[in-house]
């Protein structure tokens, strides 16, 4: 006792005479180099660190910081940086305070360099620093990582994230002889590294994510990794020889391949199969193929196994996975394995918690053996194709299950409420197109775990379960779309408070949202009703919501729209199509400024459209169908991100508006089936990324612009039933990408301009015009066009029509005087045919009126007593009048 006395009494007296020690349980020094850092990094652009001295002076207790539970000193330290940053060189001196510390992390300063003179090298003195963390700086000479060589005690590197290059870059890490844990991902090293590195005879773990290691075929280096446990090249680009040069590395742990770029089969001899103390191996998202070697059975230790998105055959009752029984997790999701619904091949991994493998050939067993499998899994997605035959029976002895998704696969049976029941800790349950069928029967008792049920497009029928929002009272996500369901929509919805994402669309259902939908379920954020018998108000009168999307289209509602969706302040989709809303559009729409998608089609909205009713970031708004009317005035004047306007089948009049040139960002435009009149502005000719343009059957006149010619991204162009007079552009010929044309019943005249280059054209008719010459040439997408596309025009000839062109009385003669008016006026009169036809009515008018006064003896009469009369009438004239003209001489 007296021997301890006189240590602590020593110690004391010791810390008293150093000045180190703080009655605030910090060293000063300690605190005060710690504020020091403080000022130094805390530049203005940074928050970090503000707290430090602001509560209390015991530096142990500063965010970020931890002490030596016997000392007192600070052993850990982490400054962690803001990605918004400033570039910035370091005072390394600024540490040497600290001589107990193991561990300093500097991630994401943003630090390019050392100030002169005071570099790692001065932090030599830190001789118990082990743990460095500098991911995430901007590191890019060899001067600063040399001066990291110079600190020994290092067993962890972390240099991730900077912007080293060459190997000469970290040659001076050599010195690091205890190094351990090395991490060089994401710079620009390439696979010269990989011998430098292996002067580390120590190290354990090497990182090397995101370099530039391509085509590695010179592993020389691999033979002095004996100790090397962890190795991480995901995104680099190997080849196959990798996996034979593998076994150099008996050690390996962890190997960590995905996204290299590996082809081919896995080696079916060494390599790969020798690393039996392997644990973790991760080869998804490669183009390896083939069959699974059997010697895969000797990685005995393997706990992950990741294969998953390559191009791996065969089926899996005949691989060696079944015999892996450390596994815990097993990926093999996106391949071409056949794998049985049963699973019986991995019956005997007793420690299998995690099965991946979705999208895959699922199929039925056939005379599968009584057997109670060894694992209780937690996760199962075996979503894929195929007939899966009845519900798995595998199911029934699960307890533990947490996730699952069967989609995709057809099975037989109904809904199976007991494997909810038997798992009280399942939390998702996809079944969607699983050909399930009969009626929707839930468990008896509440299930709070429960949060994602999705069992869309199967054949159940009957109503909703009353008491849905009692069973699952914590559910998150519901879809029940796509089946038979019935009857209306039960009020327990509202009792679902956590609800966020509801889709009953494609139903059978009838009856009014019910208003504890909305009410409980305040935070809803998808409601999608679409293609039901629903009926009534869409929407309570009264009503606080989150929606996002509201989709009720194709219902029975009726009514106007009401108010209260204007408190859905962050709606971004609105459909109400297809129903029987009746009513003016209100104004107010437009005050929802979050909306994106606006649709209002196929209703009986009547009336002018409200000056600015749309957002001005509104992108797609969709009003066809409806019975509105007036001209087109200043509704969407500023809608700036336009991409979609259609405003067909209506009764709009007038012009069509200049400012439709302003949509900068304009796709489809549809104004067909209104009484629009006038000419087509030419501003609608700026809008170069047009897609579709319909102004078919309104009263538009005048002629084409030649200036459409200039959209040539546009897809579909639709004038027909309108009164365009004039010329067809020749400038048509570089709508390149056009696939539909339509000009049919205008008043166009001329001949049809050569457009046998437009190769994606499908749909054509010029049809019921006064366009004449001959057709265009039947080559190329031509040759596909029939008569109707030609049809109407009595002065076009030439095939397909059956009108020849060799015809003189189908082929008119033009002077050259005519083809100048044709070129100043936009068409000509065929005077030739013109002269024929006028000489033949004559002739006919003149043997019809003798005809007439042949066989009429009345008629005759009256006609030669006109004729006397009419010349006794001209002598008289002759005889008053002459004599006055001699006279006048």
């Amino acid at each position: 006792m007296k021997l301890i006395k006189q240590l602590l009494v020593a110690l004391v007296i010791a810390s008293l005479l150093e000045g180190w020690w703080s009655c605030d349980g910090c060293f000063e020094n300690e605190r005060n180099a710690l504020l020091q850092l403080k000022a130094s990094f805390n530049y203005p652009e940074r928050m970090s660190l503000s707290s430090w001295g602001l509560y209390t002076d015991d530096c142990c207790k500063w965010e970020n910081i931890h002490c030596n539970s016997t000392t007192g000193r600070v052993s850990k330290l982490s400054i962690r940086g803001d990605y918004w940053a400033s570039e910035w060189c370091f005072n390394a001196s600024l540490f040497l305070p600290f001589q107990e510390l193991t561990s300093l992390s500097l991630q994401r300063n943003y630090v390019i360099d050392c100030v002169e003179n005071e570099g790692f090298e001065r932090l030599e003195r830190l001789n118990k620093l082990e743990f460095l963390d500098l991911k995430g700086n901007l590191f890019n000479n060899e001067s600063i990582v040399s001066s990291i060589g110079h600190l020994s005690p290092l067993k962890s590197l972390n240099l991730a994230h900077n912007r080293l290059e060459s190997v000469t870059d970290i040659q001076g890490l050599s010195g690091l002889e205890n190094l351990e844990f090395l991490d060089l991902s994401d710079n620009n090293f390439d696979k010269s590294i990989i011998p430098l590195l292996s002067v580390f005879s120590s190290l354990k773990s090497l990182t090397l994510i995101g370099n530039k290691l391509e085509n590695i075929t010179d592993f020389q280096g691999l033979p002095n990794f004996k100790n090397l446990e962890h190795l991480d090249l995901r995104w680099s680009t190997l080849n196959n020889s990798f996996l034979k040069d593998i076994e150099k590395m008996p050690s390996l742990k962890i190997l960590l391949l995905s996204f290299c770029q590996l082809n081919g089969t896995i080696p079916a001899a060494k390599g790969l199969c020798e690393l039996k103390h392997l644990q973790k191996l991760d080869m998804s998202n490669n183009d390896l193929s083939g069959t699974l070697p059997l010697c895969l059975a000797n990685l005995t230790s393997l706990q992950l196994l990741d294969l998953s998105s390559n191009h791996f055959i065969g089926n899996i009752s005949l691989s060696p996975l079944g015999t892996l029984t450390s596994m815990h997790t097993l990926h093999l999701s996106r391949n071409l394995f056949q794998i049985p619904i049963s699973l019986l091949p991995f019956f005997n991994l007793s420690k299998l918690k995690h099965l991946d493998c979705y999208e895959n050939e699922i199929y039925a067993d056939i005379d599968v053996p009584t057997l109670t499998p060894k694992f209780q899994l937690r996760t199962l997605a075996l979503s894929g194709q195929g007939d899966g035959g009845v519900f798995p029976k595998f199911f029934y002895y699960q307890h533990e299950l947490e996730y699952v998704d069967m989609s995709n696969i057809k099975m037989k049976g109904e809904f199976p409420h007991w494997l909810i029941r038997n798992n009280t800790k399942l939390y998702a349950l996809y079944l969607h197109n699983s050909s399930l069928s009969g009626p929707l029967q839930l468990p008896i008792h509440s299930h709070v775990y429960f949060s994602d049920l999705d069992i869309s497009d199967n054949h159940f029928n009957g109503s909703i379960p009353t008491e849905i929002g009692v069973c699952f009272p914590s559910l998150n996500f519901l879809n029940l779309s796509g089946n038979g369901l019935t009857g209306g929509i039960p009020s327990s919805f509202g009792k679902m408070s956590q609800l966020t994402e509801l889709d009953l669309s494609k139903n059978q259902l009838s009856g009014i949202i019910p208003q504890d939908l909305i009410v409980g379920c305040n935070l809803l954020g998808y409601l999608i009703l679409s293609n039901n018998n629903l009926q009534g108000q869409i929407f309570p009168k009264q009503a606080t919501c989150e929606l996002i999307l509201l989709l009720l289209d194709g219902n029975q509602f009726t009514g106007s729209i009401p108010y209260s969706i204007s408190n859905c302040t962050g709606l971004a989709v609105l459909d109400v199509s297809d129903n029987h809303l009746f009513g003016i559009i209100p104004s107010w729409i437009g005050n929802i400024t979050s909306l994106n998608i606006l649709d209002l089609s196929e209703n009986t909205f009547f009336g002018n459209l409200p000056s600015s009713f749309v957002p001005p970031r509104i992108s797609e708004v969709y009003l066809s169908k409806n019975r509105l009317q007036g001209p087109l005035t200043n509704a969407f004047y500023g809608c700036s991100e336009l991409i979609i306007l259609d405003l067909s089948h209506n009764d709009f009049t007038k012009r069509i508006p200049e400012w439709i040139g302003n949509f900068s960002t304009l796709t489809y435009l549809l104004l067909g089936y209104n009484r629009l009149e006038g000419e087509i502005p030419i501003q609608l000719c700026h809008l170069f990324k047009l897609r579709l343009v319909d102004f078919s059957n309104n009263n538009l006149s005048g002629e084409i612009p030649v200036e459409i010619g200039n959209l040539d991204k546009i897809l579909l162009l639709n004038l027909s039933h309108n009164k365009l007079t004039g010329l067809i552009p020749q400038s048509f010929s570089n709508l390149t990408q056009i696939e539909s044309l339509d000009l049919s019943y205008n008043n166009l005249n001329g001949k049809i301009p050569q457009l046998t280059q437009l190769y994606s054209l499908a749909v054509f008719s010029v049809a019921h015009n006064n366009l004449s010459g001959k057709t265009p040439d039947m080559v190329a997408q031509f040759g596909t066009f029939e008569n109707r596309s030609y049809e109407g025009n009595p002065f076009l000839c030439g095939p397909p029509l059956s009108k020849s062109c060799s015809s003189s009385s189908i082929m008119p003669r033009v002077s050259e005087e005519d083809r100048k008016d044709h070129k100043k006026d936009g068409g000509f009169i065929d005077m030739y045919a013109f002269y024929v036809s006028f000489m033949i009515s004559y002739a006919i008018m003149l043997l019809t009126m003798a005809a007439v006064l042949y066989i009429n003896p009345h008629w005759r009469r009256a006609w030669f007593y006109m004729i006397e009369l009419s010349l006794s009438n001209f002598y008289y004239f002759l005889v008053d009048n002459i004599p006055f003209v001699f006279r006048c001489y």
